[in-house]
C-alpha cells in the first residue's frame, strides 16, 4: 500500500497536482530536536530548476502539522505537508486516454478503473518523493552516528555527463543513470535471514522510488563472473572488519559491521517531448504523441538524496527494533 516499516513507519499521501502532499511518520521517540530548518538542505538537493531537471519549481515550504512541541518530538505521529502551488494540469488532459510510453498512465487507469488522478502522474509522480525526503531527515537524526551518502556514478553511461545531457535536452529526450549509496558506522546484526534480510528491506523501499530499474550490493552482478576466492571477504579483525567488501556489508541477510554499499540503476524519464508512437484509446489507433508539460530530462540527477532517505528509513526501522 502506501506505508513502510514496523517500528519506524512511514506513510505517504497526495498527488502531483493535488492541493497538498505529505507524509506521516509513526515511531519517532520523544525528545528528538526537530525544526523546519532541519529539512532545508535535503529539500533543496531534490528541487527542480537546474540543468536536466524539471522547469517546475515549487517553494516546497513544509508544515509540521503534528508530533512536535517546543522544538522537540513528542512521541506522537509526525505529519508533514507540502503545498502544490505551481501546477499546469491542462498539459495532462489527453493522457488518460492516450497513455505515455513507459509511464504509469495505462496501468493506473486499469487498476483504479479510470478514477485515478492523471495530472502530473498523480500518486505515481516523483513529486511524492518529497515526503520520503522529509521522513529521511528524521531518520538520519535517529540513526546517527551512522552516516548515509549517495553519489552519481554516471549519467547515460558517461562521467562527466554534460555533453550527453546537452544532447538529450536539445533532442527533447531523456537519460537515466547509476547512483551509489554508502552507509558507514552500521553495527553488525541488523536484518534477518530470508524475507526480512537487510538487502530485501533496502530493495523493497528502493524500488518504491519512481524510475528504479535495478539494484546490486557490493560486487553485485560482477560476482557471477568471479571465483569464490575473489569475491569472498577475508575477516581481519575481531570487529568483523574485512580486507575487501564484495558482499556490500551484508552476509546471510545480516549486516556484518562493514560499510553498506549498493548501486541503483535509474531509467530515463518517461515523459519526453520527442515524438513517440503509442495507442490512442480515443481513436483506437497507434498515433504519434508529443508530450507537453514540464518534465525532467534526467530525474536521476535528483535521486541521490531520495536514496539516502530510503536507506536511512530502513536503518532507523531496524535500529529502533534492536
Amino acid at each position: 500500500m502506501n506505508s513502510f516499516g514496523k517500528n519506524f513507519r512511514v506513510s505517504i499521501f497526495g498527488e502531483s497536482h493535488g492541493h497538498k502532499l505529505g507524509v506521516v511518520i509513526d515511531g519517532t521517540p520523544a525528545g528528538l530536536p526537530l525544526s523546519k530548518e532541519d529539512f532545508t538542505a535535503d529539500i533543496i538537493r531534490r528541487k527542480g530548476g537546474n540543468k536536466g531537471g524539471t522547469p517546475r519549481v515549487e517553494a516546497d515550504l513544509l508544515d509540521i502539522v503534528s508530533g512536535t512541541y517546543n522544538g522537540f518530538t513528542t512521541g506522537a505521529p509526525i505529519c508533514i505537508t507540502f503545498d502544490n502551488l505551481n501546477t499546469k494540469s491542462a498539459d495532462y488532459d489527453n493522457l488518460q486516454n492516450w497513455p505515455r510510453p513507459g509511464h504509469a498512465d495505462y496501468v493506473s487507469f486499469i487498476k483504479h478503473k479510470g478514477f485515478a488522478d492523471p495530472r502530473g502522474g498523480g500518486h505515481h509522480s516523483g513529486r511524492l518523493t518529497l515526503g520520503l525526503i522529509a521522513a529521511g531527515v528524521i531518520a538520519k537524526k535517529l540513526i546517527a552516528p551512522v552516516n548515509v551518502e549517495a553519489r552519481i556514478l554516471h549519467i547515460g553511461g558517461q562521467n562527466p555527463w554534460d555533453e550527453i545531457l546537452d544532447k538529450a535536452i536539445a533532442e527533447g529526450d531523456s537519460l537515466g543513470g547509476v547512483i551509489e549509496c554508502q552507509s558507514t558506522g552500521i553495527p553488525a546484526g541488523l536484518g534477518e535471514p530470508f524475507f526480512d534480510s537487510l538487502e530485501s528491506l533496502i530493495s523493497h523501499f528502493v524500488f518504491s522510488i519512481p524510475g528504479v530499474r535495478g539494484i546490486e550490493f557490493g560486487d553485485g552482478f560482477k560476482a557471477a563472473m568471479m571465483f569464490g576466492s575473489e569475491h569472498n571477504d577475508p575477516i581481519i579483525e575481531e570487529s568483523g572488519k574485512t580486507s575487501k567488501n564484495g558482499s556490500g556489508g551484508v552476509n546471510g541477510g545480516i549486516s556484518n559491521g562493514n560499510d553498506l554499499i549498493f548501486r541503483v540503476a535509474i531509467k530515463p524519464t518517461s515523459s519526453i517531448s520527442k515524438v513517440q508512437d503509442t495507442y490512442n484509446f480515443n481513436t483506437h489507433k497507434v498515433e504519434e504523441l508529443k508530450i507537453e508539460g514540464r518534465h525532467d530530462n534526467c530525474f536521476a540527477l535528483r535521486v541521490p538524496v531520495v536514496l539516502e532517505a530510503a536507506t536511512a528509513i530502513v536503518l532507523a526501522d531496524l535500529l529502533i527494533a534492536k
